[in-house]
Parts: C-alpha cells; sequence; structure tokens
C-alpha cells in the first residue's frame, strides 16, 4: 500500500467492514514505537451521521405522513 500525494492510504474494504467504518467515521491514529495504529474514536459525531443519511431515503413521504407510521 502507498501513501498519495495527499497523504492518505486506502484502508482495505474487508478492514471497513469488519469495523464498520462508514464514510466520515471518527478514528484516533497512536504510535507505538515505529508502528502506528488507529482505532474508531470512543465519541462520533451524530451531526455526522446524520450528514451521511440525508437524502438517502427511497421512500418520498411527507413529514406528517412519517408521523402518522411511527404513531402506530
Amino acid at each position: 500500500m502507498r501513501i498519495n500525494a495527499r497523504g492518505q492510504v486506502t484502508i482495505p474494504a474487508s478492514i471497513r467492514k469488519e469495523l464498520e467504518l462508514l464514510p466520515g467515521t471518527q478514528v484516533e491514529f497512536f504510535m507505538d514505537g515505529s508502528e502506528v495504529y488507529f482505532q474508531k474514536a470512543a465519541r462520533t459525531n451524530g451531526a455526522n451521521l446524520i450528514r451521511m443519511m440525508r437524502g438517502k431515503g427511497s421512500v418520498r413521504l411527507s413529514t406528517d405522513q412519517i408521523m402518522n407510521l411511527t404513531r402506530r
């Protein structure tokens, strides 16, 4: 794996899936001697999750229709 010109590397899909790393997931980096590790951040920003979900719905319902569905 190589670091690109912007200092980025691609985390393999199998690792992203195993750790449930979605776009926008906060991670923390730390070093142990000459080795670098990362892990999901202990606290995530709910605003990032909402931002990622915005516009992803496949059903066109009004707010009133959604509220009626959740109240049944």
